[in-house]
């Protein structure tokens, strides 16, 4: 197979069946990772080099330092010396010297720690990592123990697996730095939710529960320290080996097998033949060796070495003993993991929206019995976040690069049950995040595509999906150009912005153009992030506005229901009333529940709920709008109320891979008005409240704007001054509510 590049080459390793009893009525094979350039950290070193490079975190020709004795520090020099990266490695005296020669070999800088410190090698070699920070500016530390790049950098090999085998029944892989085996397994799961996945430890390690006994003669697996990056609650059975099992297994695996492999592959060939011999008939097993045999010539299979440290005279077990989690073992041993480990319970948000529904989702999260995190950048921004008692990280929210160092730094990610957000800005980022981590999301391109409003056109258009005529432009020159295409009068709106913000019906070229220098010299957004620089001219439309509520679950997409919406008729379009479901006859509603199924499946959506808006016009229901997320404005509530299925539960369920539940219970209809200024000024107050909550119907009354805020008639979501919300048997006994309600309130101003 021809590569590009020796980086290129990395992975694409051969999967052996294993010559195991003929007699056995299982297949047992091994991924030889072993067969990488350095070794199965190869993968990973690709990985977190190449994602730091993309995000910002190392710049070019910038130094890599990491703390590694074996593979890892082989991969990053590998990767590094490709891409003109020094690479320094703190390691300790056990690193073997054919490891230390490839190292110097490859151009690195190696840092030997000539003693342990209080908490073993590895706290010494990281005490060392942190001065080489300080001395070494714009330096770059993969953290492989903490970095979701580790495990993010196995779902090819998982891929592999797939591929070559289709179903697997059982995973066995050991345990270092956790990366591969959570990666491998998590990934697996998702293709094989049956999936029994089976660790392997060494006696000594702190992994699982077990006292820590830095002399330990192991190396590739185990550790002094508990890594972020391992997720125990992927693990089914956990196995220890001493010693002398691991080293004696190492040889046999060369021996029966013709594999001469280090003392991971080797512990990890004794475990997979316990498991082949419990499995049931029929079985497909597969084990993960990660290193080759050059670097143990000197100890496992050199009988000096076994006389100078006694190893034939430790205890050793022929079969593994069942013990409880916990108990500390020294031969061969095996635990259920069953109920040891804590489940996931933080849900983190990336911002919220601030419309209502944000905060909601925060007290929702611990009636889902999680613990709701909310990374900010202005906490102040979401009145009653704090109340809700979710823990409130503040943070710089702009780029993936700053969440995904502040995510590494606090949460290990066994803790972490999803990520999401309530906001539009965000749903990229959120998306990139969640595949970063393993977690359930949308495909990154789709998320990044939906956020665009000129790409969503672009791919709409070309999957042949009903839409007004569009321009993408990006100056002046080209606006003015594509005027007599699209016609007057016609709509102009940023590609990227929400909540109706600078949409606009201009009448004639000069008002389309001057709308255009303006949207296009936005650089910032609300949220402070960059713009598209992007403006869209759309046709503009007329007919009754929808919006369609879909949650994708299970490979398909559910209609939940459709929202009859009432926009102002311009220049500018804020809603202003919400009515869930909307009254249409069925062949209208079929037709738009069709039109975006359509539209979703040419964008890529696959997960959670959609928001939808459609113009029925004369020629058919034609796109306004795709928004990748649950509708804002409330509309969640409405349905809740009319339906009974609670819409944001749904959301925050598919985030965590729970499973949804989105029939209804009741049918009935809910109505959302929306409270305006109708001149300009000052806000002095608004009365009527108590009055229009004792109104039929109205289940409340919310004011979103104090007192003293300057005031005007919409031109965007964000001019509201509140809201009522009705429920009622019929359409018209909620419009009714809606209006005997507004009627009682008035919007006091003083002058402007």
């Amino acid at each position: 197979m021809r590569y590009e590049s020796v980086v290129d080459a990395i992975g694409h390793t051969p999967l052996v069946r294993l010559a195991l009893d003929p007699a056995a009525p299982v297949e047992v094979y091994g991924k030889l990772e072993l067969q990488n350039l350095y070794g199965m950290k190869d993968r990973v070193a690709r990985q977190a080099v190449l994602e730091a490079r993309r995000t910002g975190a190392l710049a070019e020709g910038a130094p890599i330092i990491e703390s590694s004795s074996g593979t890892m520090a082989l991969g990053l020099a590998l990767v590094g010396a490709h891409l003109g990266h020094p690479v320094h490695i703190v390691t300790d005296p056990r690193i073997d010297p054919i490891t230390l020669a490839k190292l110097r070999g490859l151009g690195c800088r190696v840092h030997v720690v000539e003693a342990m410190s209080g908490a073993g090698w590895q706290s010494a070699r990281l005490e060392r990592l942190a001065e080489l920070i300080r001395d070494l500016p714009g330096a770059f530390w993969p953290r492989q123990y903490s970095n979701p790049d580790n495990p993010a950098a196995y779902r090819a090999l998982a891929d592999e697996l797939l591929a070559d085998l289709g179903h697997i029944d059982v995973l066995v892989a050991a345990v270092g730095s956790g990366g591969s085996l959570s990666g491998t397994a998590r990934m697996l799961r998702r293709a094989l939710p049956d999936l029994r996945v089976v660790g392997v430890d060494c006696v000594g390690s702190v992994l699982f529960d077990q006292p820590d006994r830095p002399t330990r003669l192991q190396g590739g697996l185990g550790n002094s320290l508990v890594p972020a990056n391992l997720d125990r609650t992927l693990i089914d059975e956990v196995h220890w080996l001493n010693d002398r099992e691991a080293f004696q297994s190492t040889r046999e695996l060369a021996l029966e097998q013709g594999l001469f492999a280090g003392n991971t592959a080797g512990s990890v060939y004794r475990v997979l033949k316990d498991v082949a011999r419990r499995a049931a008939p029929g079985a497909r097993i597969v084990g993960i060796f990660p290193d080759r045999g050059d670097r143990y010539a000197d100890n496992v299979y050199d009988d000096g070495y076994w006389e100078r440290h006694a190893l034939g005279t430790m205890p050793a077990a022929d079969t593994p003993a069942e013990v409880a989690a916990g108990t500390e073992v020294a031969t061969w041993s095996y635990a259920a993991q069953h109920g040891a480990v804590r489940p996931p319970r933080r849900l983190l948000f990336v911002e919220a929206n601030t419309s209502g529904t944000g905060v909601l989702a925060l007290d929702l999260t611990r009636r889902l019995g999680l613990e709701p995190v909310l990374l900010t950048d202005t906490p102040e921004r979401y009145a009653g976040a704090e109340e809700s008692g979710c823990e409130i990280v503040v943070c710089d929210t702009s780029t993936e690069r700053a969440l995904r160092e502040v995510i590494g730094e606090r949460f290990a990610r066994q803790e972490l049950a999803g990520i999401t957000t309530t906001s539009d800005f965000y749903v990229p980022v959120v998306a990139r995040l969640a595949d970063w981590l393993g977690l359930p999301g949308n495909p990154v391109q789709a998320m990044a595509d939906t956020r665009n409003k000129a790409r969503v056109r672009e791919l709409l258009d070309a999957a042949g999906v009903d839409q007004p005529r569009f321009a993408a432009v990006r100056t002046v020159a080209q606006a003015d150009a594509a005027v007599e295409r699209i016609g007057l009068p016609c709509v102009v709106k940023p590609a990227d912005d929400s909540g109706s913000n600078d949409v606009l019906l201009c009448h004639t070229r000069e008002q389309v153009l001057a709308h255009v220098e303006h949207v296009l010299s936005v650089e910032l957004n609300v949220r402070g992030l960059p713009t598209a620089r992007t403006a869209l001219l759309e046709e503009f439309v007329e007919g009754p506005e929808y919006s369609v509520e879909m949650f994708g679950e299970g490979g398909r997409q559910v209609c939940v229901g459709i929202t009859a919406k009432t926009v102002s008729d311009g220049p500018y379009f804020v809603e202003r009333r919400h009515l869930f479901p909307a009254p249409l006859a069925d062949a209208d509603a079929a037709a738009l529940r069709g039109t975006v199924g359509t539209a979703l499946t040419a964008l890529g959506v696959e997960l959670g709920a959609t928001h939808t808006e459609v113009r029925l016009s004369a020629r058919g229901p034609l796109i306004v709008e795709v928004n990748a997320r649950l509708a804002g404005g409330m509309i969640p509530e409405l349905i809740r109320l009319a339906t009974g299925v609670d819409l944001l539960e749904q959301q925050l369920r598919a985030a965590c891979g729970r499973p949804v539940e989105l029939a209804g219970e009741r049918e009935g209809f809910a109505g959302i008005r929306f409270l305006a200024a109708d001149r300009e000024g000052v806000l002095t107050g608004i009365g009527g409240v108590a009055e229009g909550e004792r109104v039929p119907g109205v289940r409340r009354v919310v004011l979103t704007a104090a007192p003293g805020r300057a005031v005007r008639p919409p031109r965007n979501a964000y001019d509201r001054l509140g809201y009522v919300i009705a429920e009622g048997a019929t359409p018209e006994a909620v419009v009714k509510s809606l209006d005997e309600a507004e009627r009682a309130l008035t919007v006091e101003l003083g002058p402007a």
